[in-house]
This record gives C-alpha cells, sequence and structure tokens, in this order.
C-alpha cells in the first residue's frame, strides 16, 4: 500500500469512529428518555431502587461505596468497570442538583463497587430512594478522535514507519542472531514466542488460541524485556484484562503502576494505582497543606460582597491571587510526585484509552505490551501505539471481536481490529498450539474450524472427564419439538422457553446422577451460556430458587457468551435458542462468539439447539457432523422419553 493509501484507510477508520459515536449516542439517548426507571432499568442503563451497603475510603484516599441492588431485579445492564456513572436520590422535591458522578470500579450480578468523584459523602445519600445511571462516555471517544487526528496529520518518523508496518507493505524487522532463551515452565511454542519477541525491532504478534498459555507467555515475555530494559508499558481494551496483567506481574515482584481505575476492588490492587502512590510519597503532606491553603484563602476572598468599598475589593483580589499562586504551586508538586512515581515503575499498566493518562502525556517508551489485542477498535489500539519504539501484540482474532454499536460502521470495517490486520499483513506472528484446559473432544472442533487443526490438548487434560465414562461432549437436538423461539417486546431479544425448561431438565438430572455418584463436590464450577440476554433472565430465573439452587449455590453461573470471555468452567451448558421455520439464526452467525462460548468448558459440554434451524449456517452444519462422529449426538425426544 502507498502512503496515500494509508492516509485514506486512517481517514476511513476515522470517519467510522464519528458513525459509532453517533450511533452509541443515538442509543443513549433513546434509551435515557424513557419516562421511568423501572423502563430505564429494563433498557440496561439504570439500578433503581439501590441499597448503600458500605462505604470508605481507598488507599489512594478516593470515596468508594458498595450498593446493591433487589435480588428480584435481574435485568441485563450497561454497566462494566471504568464505565462512567451517575448516582442519584429520587427524594420528592430535591434540586436537580442531588447527584454526585463517579465510576464503576467492579461490577457483579447484583452489587456494585463504584469510586465517586467528591471529597464528602453528600447529605442527600441517607433520604429518599437511591439509584445509579450509565453515563454516555465521552472521553474515551475524545482520546482516540485526538489519536486518529494525530496519526492523519503527524510526520512523527516512528510512527509513520508503525503506520507502514501495521497497514503497508513494509515487513517487520527481526535481529537476524537466534535467541535462545528457554524457560523450563514453557512449552516449545511459548519459547518460540518469546524469542520472536526478543528478535523483534518493530512488531511481534503472540497469536494465543484458547487455553493456551497466552497470558502466561505474556508476562514471561515482559519479564525478559525487563532485563535488557527499564520500564516498559503494558495496556490491554479493558481494566479486567489490565488488572489481571497487574496481579500476574505483581507475583512475580515486578514493580508495577496502575494507572487508572483498577475493577478487581482489592486493598493489593488499590495499592499498586497511582492515586495510591501519590498518598504515600514523601512530600503528600506538603501537597496536601498547599491545598488546604487554597481552599481557605478562596473561601476568605468568597465572604467579600460586592457592595464592599475599593479597600475590600482589593482585598478580596488578592485572596484570589494568594489562593491562585497556592493552587498553581500544589499542582507543579503533583506534577512532579507522578513523575517521580513514574519514573520509578518497572512496568506502567493501565487500558488502551488510560494510556493517554495526564501522568503519562508526552512519555515515550521503547516496548509497548498490547494483551486482548482482538477485542481492541482500532483506534483505541492506536493511542498507546504513539508512544511506543516497537509493539508487542497478543490475542485471538477468533474470540471475541470488540463490541460495535453501529452495524454500517461494523460492515464497513470498524469491526477488523489493528491486530487482525497485522496478522495478515505481516509475518510477525507465533501460534501456541499446547492447550491446557480441554477435554481433546471438546477442542477438536474448534481447532479444526478456527486454528488450522493444529492444537494439541496436553496430556493431563486431554482425557479428563467429570466422571470415566461420561461423555465429554453431547449435543441435544430440538428439531421437530416444536421448540419455536420467542421475540421479548420489551428488549428485542429472543427467548425459547421449552428449550430452557430442557435445559433445565437435562442439567438437575446429570447433577443428580453426579451427587448420586459422591462426586458433585468436587465440580469447583459450572456455566450456562446462551448468546440471547432474554435466554440468560429466563434461565437465571429457574436457577433462583428451589431444590436445585441449594445443590449448587455458589458454583453456578448464567451469563451471555461475552461475560464468559477469558474464564472457564468444569461443565458448560449452551442454549443456542433459534428455532424457526426460515432458518435464521442472527446472533449465532458471529461463529467467533461460539468459539468462545464452546471453549470455555474443561471436562464437559452441553449444547441445546434445533439443527433444522441452525444447519442453515455451514459451521453448524460442520458441528452437527462432528458430534456425529464422536457419538455425541442425541435428541431431545429421546432424552424426553427417558
Amino acid at each position: 500500500m502507498t502512503h496515500k493509501d494509508i492516509q485514506e484507510e486512517l481517514k476511513k477508520v476515522q470517519s467510522l469512529l464519528k458513525q459509532e459515536k453517533e450511533e452509541e449516542l443515538k442509543q443513549y439517548k433513546a434509551k435515557l428518555n424513557e419516562s421511568s426507571f423501572v423502563a430505564q432499568r429494563k433498557q440496561g442503563l439504570c439500578w433503581y431502587p439501590i441499597r448503600l451497603e458500605r462505604t470508605g475510603f481507598d488507599s489512594g484516599e478516593r470515596l468508594i461505596v458498595r450498593i446493591s441492588r433487589s435480588k428480584e431485579h435481574k435485568d441485563s445492564h450497561q454497566f462494566q468497570s471504568g464505565k462512567p456513572i451517575r448516582l442519584f436520590s429520587n427524594t420528592a422535591g430535591v434540586n436537580e442538583e442531588d447527584f454526585v458522578n463517579g465510576v464503576v470500579n467492579q461490577v457483579k450480578e447484583s452489587e456494585m463497587f463504584i469510586t465517586l468523584y467528591c471529597d464528602d459523602l453528600p447529605d442527600w445519600i441517607y433520604s429518599g430512594y437511591l439509584g445509579v445511571q450509565v453515563l454516555f462516555d465521552e472521553v474515551s471517544y475524545r482520546e482516540m478522535e485526538q489519536a486518529m487526528a494525530f496519526l492523519i496529520e503527524t510526520d512523527d518518523k516512528r510512527v509513520n514507519e508503525f503506520k507502514n508496518i501495521l497497514l503497508g507493505s513494509t515487513e517487520a524487522r527481526f535481529a537476524t542472531e537466534t535467541f535462545h532463551v528457554n524457560v523450563s515452565t514453557l512449552n516449545k511454542k511459548q519459547n518460540d514466542a518469546l524469542n520472536l519477541v526478543n528478535r523483534a525491532y518493530d512488531v511481534a504478534i503472540i497469536h494465543g488460541p484458547p487455553g493456551t498459555g497466552k497470558t502466561t507467555t505474556l508476562v514471561e515475555a515482559i519479564l525478559q524485556v525487563l532485563n535488557k530494559e527499564e520500564q516498559v508499558l503494558v495496556c490491554a481494551p479493558s481494566n479486567t484484562a489490565a488488572d489481571l496483567l497487574v496481579e500476574k506481574l505483581d507475583g512475580k515482584q515486578v514493580e508495577v503502576l496502575r494507572i487508572g481505575n483498577p475493577a478487581r476492588v482489592t486493598e493489593e490492587l488499590l495499592s499498586k494505582t497511582l492515586d495510591a502512590r501519590i498518598v504515600h510519597h514523601p512530600y503528600y503532606k506538603e501537597l496536601k497543606a498547599l491545598r488546604k491553603k487554597a481552599d481557605e484563602y478562596k473561601n476568605l476572598a468568597r465572604k467579600y460582597k460586592r457592595n464592599f468599598g475599593q479597600t475590600e475589593r482589593e482585598q478580596r483580589r488578592l485572596l484570589f491571587e494568594e489562593a491562585g499562586k497556592l493552587k498553581a504551586e500544589a499542582e507543579q508538586l503533583e506534577f512532579f510526585i507522578s513523575n517521580d512515581i513514574v519514573s520509578k515503575a518497572q512496568v506502567i499498566a493501565a487500558t488502551l484509552v488510560g494510556a493517554n493518562n495526564y501522568a503519562l502525556k508526552g512519555k515515550k517508551f521503547h516496548t509497548v505490551f498490547i494483551d486482548e489485542a482482538a477485542q481492541a477498535t482500532e483506534p483505541a489500539s492506536w493511542i498507546p501505539i504513539i508512544k511506543a519504539e516497537r509493539i508487542i501484540f497478543a490475542g485471538d482474532h477468533c474470540q471475541l471481536p470488540p463490541t460495535i454499536k453501529s452495524i454500517d460502521a461494523a460492515q464497513s470495517g470498524l469491526s477488523v481490529t489493528l491486530f487482525e490486520k497485522a496478522i495478515k499483513r505481516n509475518k510477525a506472528d507465533i501460534m501456541l498450539i499446547e492447550q491446557y484446559r480441554m477435554n481433546r473432544q471438546i477442542m477438536s472442533f474448534s481447532s479444526l474450524i478456527f486454528y488450522n487443526d493444529q492444537l494439541i490438548a496436553n496430556n493431563e487434560v486431554a482425557n479428563a472427564r467429570i466422571f470415566p465414562e461420561d461423555l465429554p461432549v453431547e449435543f441435544v437436538d430440538t428439531a421437530g419439538t416444536g421448540y419455536f423461539e420467542q421475540l421479548d417486546e420489551e428488549t428485542f431479544s429472543t427467548y425459547n422457553r421449552e428449550e430452557a425448561n430442557l435445559l433445565t431438565r437435562h442439567f438437575t438430572d446429570y447433577i443428580n446422577q453426579l451427587e448420586a455418584m459422591h462426586i458433585l463436590k468436587e465440580v469447583k464450577n459450572i456455566g450456562i451460556i446462551s448468546p440471547y440476554k432474554a435466554q440468560v433472565s429466563l434461565l437465571q430465573e429457574a436457577f433462583q430458587t428451589g431444590y436445585m439452587q441449594e445443590h449448587i449455590s455458589g458454583i453456578l453461573s448464567i451469563n451471555t457468551v461475552d461475560s464468559f470471555q477469558g474464564q472457564e468452567r468444569e461443565i458448560i451448558y449452551i442454549s443456542l435458542v433459534r428455532s424457526n421455520e426460515k432458518g435464521e439464526i442472527g446472533f449465532l452467525s458471529d461463529i467467533r462468539r461460539m468459539n468462545v462460548a464452546m471453549t470455555r468448558a474443561r471436562r464437559k459440554l452441553v449444547i441445546i439447539g434445533d439443527s433444522s434451524t441452525i444447519c442453515s449456517h455451514p459451521f453448524y452444519n460442520k458441528l452437527i457432523d462432528y458430534v456425529n462422529e464422536i457419538g455425541a449426538y442425541r435428541s431431545a425426544f429421546d432424552f424426553m422419553q427417558g
């Protein structure tokens, strides 16, 4: 590709980003315009009413609150770690100003941890009904827009070289000498990946299919680089993924600084944040005193009224002037403290957008690592790349892509990540092939379809089953049963009540079997997955109370595919939902999503669906052939009769 072609490609991505922002804002406003909090709750924008469970300050002196919602309110929602929010009171007669903004730290099924942007709890927090609302994330878009504008206009030599390597026809360069890194705890391909990273001048790509130890390899690669470089930047698209790397590196005694908002609310993680480090810096007391003094001068100045005489007006001006000087002095000291802390860290960890945090403005790094790069939009990926001399990507473009709200923008190319472009246009990648998670039969279909049949099951897991005679894979076919899908008129999500009932029955029988064999206690965790939120809600309802809840309390998770990304369970059930006479499969046509769902299972995978509907797609045709081949096919009729 020529320079002109690259510029045109970047301008197209810039335009698609604008389109995506407009669509997300439009969807947000449309949902927000719903008249009641109940309606907003159903749209996923609001938890209301909520209970204030606990308040306190973290090690960075930030105000943290834990809130919970009623267990009856199981509506799916858009709250995620790092999302901006508004905590509000709905007491009759309160002022519109009775709210405080903040950010989500961590969200579970019925509780949420929030950092509030205020020094003290507002008075109204203990009166009336409280709620929390998702806000539109303007900041992330602004950072991505600035990155794209910079890329298009820049004359920075290294950034332009990256444009040619990642988007053009310039080949990534590697040192010709052979490196002989051989970490005994890693397998051959993982060590090959380390050697690739060591040889790379521009870019190296670690392609990690499910269960192949991508994170383990990446952490070891970071340790190798730190033997030669004093500091690296490590990024990921989400707070959760960034936190995971912080935990792993901290476990290796690496000095890590977490920039931005941690999703996992533990004191160990919070102590790694810039805010916490500032509070414990030797000059923090001086900084606090300067801020306090500036506030005192400002408050004194505000006491003067306009009708005071010339002397009072002059005094007021001088007080404001002094407050301004003290504030500027405090900002300078804070800048010095931040720089001091940043300079001493071996690893700086952040989200992609967080890589442009004020503490890192203008800072360059020799090596930048981007984990889960196949889940990041291209504009977000460029933010840390602009700061780099070389890039190490890790990810898997055969798993979940980034979430794009605008269908047009996605179809026009915004769903294609920079990771995908780089892996297709360069010979700079290595694929890890030995997986340590799944039984061979669970792995094999995914390996065949997505990874050129190259994956190998490690001996420890190859034949792992819940019990010796168990089938590792089952496909229960509902074809011909008349278990047709329905559409939820409020959420426009698809569900299938009869299929949910069948799954519940199969699950109950299986759990009872394990209990009768006295091995249920050996099962640490179980997941039930559906691509459709309405089906997830149905299944959550079915398992909420009663006999089965007592048996599996604490070990069962029921959620969408996206929520299980990066996780694994001993047993996985998947409800495909779609069953209609037209052969329409909608969401299921995103086969990467199915790849994620199926590869969460370690020892047992049960898929329930209608073959006559899903086989309109070649992927599912091959799946049915595969389950027949390994003796995993079962008819729902046989099951119901049994």
